[in-house]
């Protein structure tokens, strides 16, 4: 009988996704982290321009220049991370980034320590790589933030990597720059490589966001254009690094994917260079969205911590399972927590990524049946 990959046949199929495809036309769905909005219309003009001027041949292998000298400009005015063109690699989604960053560094016997509740592609990818995801609790009481000290009771002589995400996906925890600082601190004393997952970086209230990269130079920040944008089926984003690692990720994106798309790539540019007043108005809405989900919440009696970023609440159930199917009987589909990590069997996960009305609806559907733990 054939034999798939043991490394393949280790992972699940992504519990979103599931969720996402058991969803029908009644249903609301809670489940799915993808901005609402449409892409701007400056956006769609520079995408619509690049076809009729016929960009549709492949692209420079780590993207067109005039894209990386935007994002350098991006990178040094609002992360305070020094980088230039040669440091950066366009990438089919900011997957694609943590699946180089996998790929180029991981092997067997290295451990990579990741967040828990954590978004679910990290332990996927780091099994991809045949090395070993070494769970970190993100305690409630903490927010769901990272915290440095746990951090540090994790590394050991195979440490290879961490993984962070601030904002989270899927609490919406901001990350203290105090954390940041010291575990920056920490990859230069211990040797190890941080991997930033910033892509919900625009999407923060009263919080304020701090990379990692600006604290070391052991730091690939990834970011990209699907969450601040709602560019998310586009698949374009991109990374930096210093020039050691770059030639290495390199070479797994030039024989995974060669180059990232060229109109996306010409949409990317437009969304860097363009007007951000979209962006903010974005941010407000999903902040008002964010106090409505909190307080219907709050009176469902569901604890649940701060959200600080992103558009998820992530409250607590008595078991999330169960939830979710009586949820879906209800029509609303939500995540089961267990599919973020080991901690996280009574949470559920629900995305306010949609319309004010949907989310009220939402909330008076499980205040109905009594579904309350």
């Amino acid at each position: 009988m054939f034999k798939f990959a043991s490394r393949v046949e280790s992972i699940e199929l992504s519990q979103i996704r599931k969720m996402f495809e058991i969803s029908n036309e009644n249903a609301i769905n809670l489940g799915i982290g993808e901005p609402d909005f449409n892409i701007p219309q400056n956006i769609k003009i520079a995408m619509k321009n690049a076809i009729d001027k016929n960009y549709s041949n492949y692209t420079p292998n780590k993207g067109y220049i005039e894209l990386r000298e935007e994002i350098v400009k991006k990178f040094d005015k609002e992360n305070n991370i020094k980088t230039n063109p040669d440091n950066i690699i366009v990438t089919a989604g900011a997957s694609e980034g943590l699946y180089l960053c996998s790929q180029a560094l991981f092997e067997k016997n290295d451990e990579v320590i990741i967040p828990d509740p954590g978004f679910l592609s990290y332990e996927a990818c780091v099994k991809l790589s045949e090395a070993e995801a070494i769970s970190t609790e993100c305690k409630m009481e903490d927010d769901f933030k990272l915290k440095s000290d746990e951090v540090l009771s994790k590394i050991n002589k195979n440490t290879k990597a961490i993984i962070l995400n601030s904002p989270s996906n899927p609490t919406g925890a901001v990350m203290d720059k105090e954390d940041i600082k010291a575990i920056a601190d920490l990859s230069t004393d211990y040797d190890f490589t941080i991997i930033s997952d910033e892509i919900y970086e625009k999407i923060i209230y009263e919080s304020k966001h701090y990379s990692p990269g600006k604290y070391s130079d052991n730091v690939i920040t990834i970011n990209g254009f699907s969450k601040t944008y709602a560019m998310t089926g586009l698949r374009i984003a991109y990374l930096t690094a210093n020039e050691n690692y770059i030639e290495e990720l390199l070479k797994v994106h030039q024989y995974c994917i060669a180059c990232a798309s060229s109109i996306s790539q010409k949409g990317a540019y437009e969304a860097l260079k363009g007007d951000q007043s979209f962006v903010n108005k974005m941010v407000d809405e999903f902040k008002r969205r964010r106090d409505l989900i909190a307080k219907r919440l709050d009176e469902l009696g569901l604890e649940c911590s701060q959200l600080d970023g992103a558009f998820y609440a992530f409250p607590q159930v008595e078991n999330s399972l169960e939830y979710v199917q009586k949820a879906v009987k209800a029509g609303v589909i939500t995540v089961p927590g267990s599919g973020f990590g080991q901690t996280c069997d009574c949470n559920v996960r629900m995305s306010y990524a949609t319309s004010y009305e949907n989310i009220e609806e939402a909330m008076n559907r499980l205040e109905k049946i009594n579904i309350t733990q």
